[in-house]
């Protein structure tokens, strides 16, 4: 009863009744602060009450159109079920209240601690094989015999050249393994990894083969026949060849353990493989006088370790089963990998003609090779901060693909995922691009100078100094172009993706024709900058107009799906 419509009472018991009416209501839990309310606001708040989850359900399907009152602390706490959460779409609702939705720039928020979390290892683990490999590099050459060296580096190259034909798995496998996990689909990443890994092992048998029966054969698309370094590049190419399989059970391990966005567990495995073979490396070499053939042992003997320890974490983890490796998938299953594969291995074609033919006209530019050793120095500088960016282009291809996925959070209560989240984590991760391309193309413009003293010829610094310039300049496309490519692989984009990296080859090879005998070797970075360009573009269409995460497809699919909800 409110405070005007108290009866005015003449008598000591109304007067005591009513005193004792509002001792009553004071002591009540569920009273608001004026305790003479009505009883029909007392039933209009019971109702109020009851509706609340039906109202809440209406205004999440758009069904009605004013707007969300001002949140209030309720009564009684109503919280809806898992089944009736996992039954709507986030993308056919507003975020709720107490959901945020992402900006654009870095602001080391939760999505920003979540991405360095992954990048870091990530970042780690690309700069660790580079480094192994100069290590291996520093032996040889103490060896003090040039036609080592020689020939240790023309059986490298064909050895990575033969393992380039599956150099699909890694980027497909870990798509397809983020999907699934995001599922919570453990049998599904059982099959793609070990889908995966059978792939791999025909792949393996393949080139092994093939590297075994015919190593001089295949040398020789790099060394004449007859060439000195032929000597000691055969026996190194012959025990290479042995590590044609744990190399790639190795980099599906890495593959899967990025899909489930585990990175720092490749990392430690890749440190201790590589330190093994550092060591191996002077004492099959020097000590035991094996030469080349000791370092191939000592690389052979990391290759394995490193697969060993893979199998092992994975069937600890029950990521694989054996008997699932060693059986014939369905080709239901095995369809989407090969198509997939098929795509990028397009894309891979595109990526060494445009490379050979870079190298080709390099060493076209004069006789001397000042214009071949200063293209060298200008492609350092180039791979100084390309580490970073390819590392976030495969954080990327795992983080996007998760994400897509809308699925209820045990930790927050509440659902995540979804194109509209995998929108802002692209859109952050391409901020990340932009500013880390202008930061690392500021230092390597920094440290040019540090640089241009790795030669002491003062014609292949000049040289060098304005692809030099270019190669930092080129780091802010890079940024956006490494991880926009990413994202089409996170998006399974892989037939597009080989698309536009085609036609930035087409482009290419025509600036290659028209710079180079006007501009010498500036000609040829220019040719580069034609290239990555076109490769931008190429990612622009993806994010802005037909991509799966472009906000036009989004509307388009809310617009289609919103009869549905309404």
């Amino acid at each position: 009863m409110t405070r005007q419509s108290l009866p005015q009472c003449s008598s000591v018991l109304g007067v005591r009744s009513a005193l004792i009416f509002l001792l009553f209501a004071s002591f009540s839990e569920n009273t608001p602060t004026s305790a003479f309310t009505t009883a029909r606001s007392r039933i209009r708040r019971r109702q109020s009450l009851v509706a609340a989850p039906t109202l809440a359900l209406q205004r999440r399907s758009h069904s009605l159109n004013f707007p969300t009152p001002r949140k209030r602390q309720p009564w009684v706490v109503l919280r809806e079920s898992k089944d009736v959460s996992e039954g709507l779409s986030s993308e056919n609702h507003p975020p709720q209240e107490d959901e945020q939705v992402p900006g654009i720039w870095p602001c080391f928020d939760e999505l920003d601690s979540k991405l360095i979390k992954i990048a870091v290892p990530v970042i780690a683990n690309f700069a660790i094989n580079p480094l192994i490999g100069a290590v291996d590099l520093f032996w040889i050459n103490r060896m003090g015999n040039a036609l080592a060296v020689a020939g240790q580096a023309a059986a490298n190259q064909v050895f990575n050249s033969a393992f380039w034909l599956a150099s699909f798995l890694p980027s497909v496998t870990a798509t397809f393994v983020s999907k699934e996990n995001a599922n919570g689909n453990q049998e599904g990443v059982q099959d793609a990894i070990c889908q995966a890994l059978f792939v791999g092992m025909l792949f393996a048998f393949l080139g092994g083969v093939a590297l075994l029966l015919q190593p001089d054969q295949v040398l020789s698309s790099v060394l004449k026949p007859g060439a000195p370094a032929m000597d000691y590049a055969r026996p190194y190419l012959i025990i290479r060849a042995f590590a044609f399989l744990p190399s790639l059970i190795s980099v599906v391990g890495f593959s899967a353990f990025r899909g489930i966005l585990e990175t720092g567990t490749p990392v430690k495995i890749s440190a201790f493989a590589n330190i093994f073979n550092a060591i191996l490396d002077p004492i099959l070499i020097f000590s035991l006088a094996m030469g080349v053939k000791g370092a191939a042992l000592a690389t052979l003997a990391a290759e394995v370790i490193s697969a060993v320890i893979y199998i092992v974490l994975l069937r600890k983890k029950g990521m694989i089963k054996l008997r699932k490796i060693f059986r014939f998938p369905s080709w239901s299953k095995l369809e989407p990998l090969l198509r997939g594969g098929f795509a990028l291995q397009l894309r891979n074609v595109a990526l060494n003609i445009t490379f050979l033919a870079v190298t080709r006209v390099t060493q076209s530019i004069d006789k001397t090779g000042v214009g071949a050793a200063a293209h060298a120095m200008a492609i350092q500088v180039f791979q100084v901060g390309g580490i970073v960016l390819l590392a976030l282009s495969t954080v990327a291809q795992t983080v996007v693909p998760n994400d897509m996925v809308q699925r209820f959070d045990e930790t927050r209560q509440r659902m995540v995922g979804g194109p509209r989240e995998a929108r802002g984590s692209v859109n952050r991760l391409m901020s990340w691009g932009f500013i880390l391309g202008i930061l690392l193309g500021s230092l390597q413009i920094l440290l040019l100078p540090l640089l241009q003293k790795v030669t002491p010829l003062q014609e292949v610094r000049e040289a060098a100094r304005v692809p030099s310039y270019l190669a930092s300049l080129y780091q802010i496309i890079n940024g956006l172009v490494f991880i926009g490519e990413g994202v089409m692989v996170g998006t399974g984009s892989f037939m597009q993706l080989s698309l536009g990296t085609i036609v930035a080859t087409t482009g290419c090879l025509w600036a290659l024709k028209t710079f180079p005998p006007i501009f010498g070797l500036t000609g040829v970075w220019m040719g580069f900058g034609v290239f990555n360009v076109l490769r931008l573009i190429g990612v622009a269409i993806h994010q802005f107009y037909n991509g799966p995460l472009s906000l036009r497809v989004l509307k388009q699919k809310e617009a289609l799906e919103q009869p549905a909800t309404s």
